[in-house]
């Protein structure tokens, strides 16, 4: 076990321990805070692998949170979230985050969640070779995760990066939304598919109309593709 850091942030703090217990048992460091400033100022300073954030905390909720650390960290983040409503969940992903738990929840589920998000960071993070992908006026660097549109940066999360790399990496192929869930969250993401529409939205708010040589396309009852013109 590589000894990440995993930084909880909740004020309840039964659950706090709890989760310390078992992800230390995982071999895992844990750092505990119990508010949203704490949260900020120990992530600076811990620099952790992944982040579990609560919604409802102290000072600063969880949104705020998140979208402070969004500013200057692309580090995973969980939320943790005990309404379980829609406007939750899609308001987590829209800030960058790359999970979301449910309360009540089991915590070898969130255990399980902590390990796909990391392995999949971490295998996007170490590999040698460059992942990027070009075309007119658009370019996707998953190796640096940036994305640029007329040659400048745009500020891109990480899933949505994920996301258009993905589908741009394979042109003219349709996918359905399951397929997307499978292969750019994994397969052990318990998620639904309008996780994938809701990043579909916000990709193409950024790339509407940048060149008619491809389109981020949807196909009606199935899916979606990136659609390359001749």
């Amino acid at each position: 076990m590589p000894n990440e850091k995993i930084l909880v942030v909740d004020d309840d703090t039964n659950i706090c321990e709890l989760l310390r217990l078992y992800l230390e048992k995982e071999g895992y460091v844990v750092k505990i805070v119990n508010d949203g400033v704490s949260a900020i100022n120990a992530f600076k300073q811990e620099n952790p692998d992944l982040t579990l954030l609560d919604i409802m905390i102290p000072k600063l909720d969880g949104w705020q949170v998140c979208r402070e650390i969004r500013k200057f960290s692309d580090k995973p983040i969980i939320m943790l979230t005990a309404k379980g409503e829609t406007f939750d969940k899609v308001l987590g992903l829209e800030l960058g985050a790359d999970d979301y738990v449910t309360k009540p929840f089991d915590t070898k589920e969130v255990v399980a969640r902590i390990k796909a998000v990391l392995r999949r960071t971490t295998s996007a993070s170490g590999a040698n070779d460059v992942k990027e992908v070009n075309y007119d006026k658009l370019s996707i660097n998953l190796t640096n995760y940036e994305m640029k549109v007329n040659g400048v940066p745009v500020d891109t999360p990480p899933k949505e990066l994920e996301l258009i790399y993905h589908l741009a990496s394979n042109p003219n192929r349709v996918f359905t939304r399951d397929q997307l869930l499978d292969e750019v969250w994994g397969f052990d993401y318990y998620g639904d598919s309008r996780t994938v529409d809701v990043h579909i939205k916000r990709l193409r708010e950024k790339l509407e109309g940048v060149s008619d040589k491809w389109e981020l396309k949807t196909v009606w009852s199935v899916g979606y593709k990136f659609e390359t013109k001749d």
